[in-house]
């Protein structure tokens, strides 16, 4: 018997042979449209102005790709626009152009970074770009990571092998530290790992929004007099609200005389410290024993690109093996989904080569260090006889009038957020410590200094 495909009138599936036209068009279709989404961006703003987006649901019958194209573009010009250079809300830079191909690349293979076998060339490529950020981190040739689809997955793998490591997989005493204003996702960590919320201990910052180290120290000692058993404290290099970074030196100095896992959450900052740009408090990264990085909140390469780096492979391949019983594997190859939580993985690592390697370290210095410029510019110029700021060395800045208590704050924030977007600012208004500000991440390429100056008319 014959198989009959379900309608011979589509190409379901690229052929195995023949030229593939139908596929070429509608790459090339669904290019012009996204294009020209660009090219419109600043007439149409940051979000749509209509959102009113309606969803059709698969019919009884499929739709011809003619018939889906208006749906397509509905939904493209209905989306967040990351290209308009008043995008200064969130951590969501324009895409590397270099990126988007990669993507593109990604979804064509289909393969799948599951095995070896399932993804051979990508499995070598991304060891090799793991490897290579391990060297620039400064550390040893035991070194290596894996890609995770986001900076939440990452830190979770980094979470449980610190656990494992530690022999506490199961011990309801097990406890890990970060300071209080570490990510949120933290919280789902902790969750995900079956831990009670009182297992996730915060420390108290200081003034700079840096983890203290007074408070770190009594907090270890209330843990260890309660019998606690800390299997990892976690250091953020760039917080959400100021871009803060934690003293790495001294907290490893404490991780090694406790004999605790020195977890980074270098998420946001991470990226600045394979370079030579001057940054207070970004060196010794490789004192730590995973540190997370994402290239997608500033490089620009486009979602989801994470990486976790840790200072032995072995970690990883000791806590998450599993032997894949149905996989041919030669003794001398890691799979690559035994070295975390995700089994099968899209080749996502390609887009990050790709934009690595387009951009050179030249290109991603330029980069880094326009978003700092762009933040001192914006710190330089506001008005701080008026607002009373949030800040740190990186690319982000949070502020609030003087004078005002919380009820007028958090009015006056709501109302400036709303009047701004008029004006095709989009900036975010982040609750910190039961208050809202007003945040701006001034890693968008595309705003220029000019942008800035009109952002900063409408605030002085």
């Amino acid at each position: 018997m014959t198989f009959d495909p379900i309608d011979k009138q589509k190409n379901l599936f690229p052929t195995s042979s023949g030229n593939n036209e139908s596929l070429l068009i509608l790459l090339n279709r669904t290019s012009e449209i996204i294009c020209k989404w660009f090219s419109d961006a600043e007439k149409l703003g940051p979000i749509p102005i209509d959102i009113n987006f309606e969803c059709s649901v698969p019919g009884e019958y499929g739709k011809s790709a003619d018939d889906l194209f208006s749906e397509i573009e509905s939904l493209i010009y209905s989306s967040f626009n990351p290209v308009h250079p008043g995008s200064l809300a969130h951590l969501d830079p324009p895409p590397l152009i270099i990126s988007i191909l990669g993507d593109l690349i990604a979804a064509g293979l289909n393969n799948n970074l599951l095995a070896h076998e399932l993804s051979p060339s990508i499995s070598l490529l991304e060891e090799s770009i793991c490897k290579w950020f391990s060297k620039k981190l400064g550390f040893s040739n035991l070194a290596g990571g894996v890609a995770a689809s986001g900076g939440t997955l990452s830190n979770l793998n980094a979470l449980v092998a610190a656990r494992n490591h530690a022999g506490l997989e199961t011990d309801p005493k097990a406890v890990y530290l970060i300071s209080e204003d570490a990510h949120s996702s933290f919280v789902k960590c902790t969750r995900i790992m079956g831990l009670d919320r009182n297992n996730l201990i915060k420390v108290k910052t200081d003034n700079n929004g840096c983890m203290d180290m007074i408070e770190l120290k009594k907090t270890i000692d209330k843990c260890f007099k309660e019998a606690k058993r800390i299997f990892a404290i976690v250091a953020t290099v760039g917080t959400t609200i100021r871009g803060a970074i934690d003293p790495i030196e001294n907290i490893s100095r404490i991780c090694n005389e406790k004999n605790i896992w020195l977890h980074i959450d270098g998420s946001i900052g991470g990226i600045f410290s394979i370079t030579n740009i001057p940054i207070n408090g970004i060196n010794n990264l490789n004192l730590a024993n995973s540190i997370t990085i994402n290239p997608q909140k500033i490089l620009g390469i486009t979602k989801t690109s994470s990486i976790l780096i840790v200072s032995n492979i072995e970690f990883l391949i000791n806590t998450f093996s599993t032997g894949l019983p149905y996989v041919s594997t030669e003794n001398d190859v890691i799979n690559r989904g035994e070295l975390g939580i995700q089994g099968s993985r899209p080749a996502e690592i390609i887009k990050l080569w790709l934009g690595l390697r387009f951009l050179g370290m030249r290109g991603i210095e330029n980069v880094l260090n326009s978003s700092i410029e762009r933040r001192k510019f914006f710190e330089n110029n506001l008005n701080l006889e008026k607002y009373d700021l949030l800040s740190g060395p990186l690319h982000i800045i949070s502020f609030l009038p003087k004078g005002m208590n919380i009820n007028e704050t958090d009015s006056w924030t709501l109302n400036k957020r709303i009047s701004l977007m008029k004006k095709n600012f989009m900036i975010s208004r982040p609750l910190f410590k039961n208050r809202y500000y007003l945040r701006a991440v001034l890693g968008n390429y595309n705003t220029s200094e000019s942008n800035i100056n009109d952002l900063l008319k409408l605030l002085n």
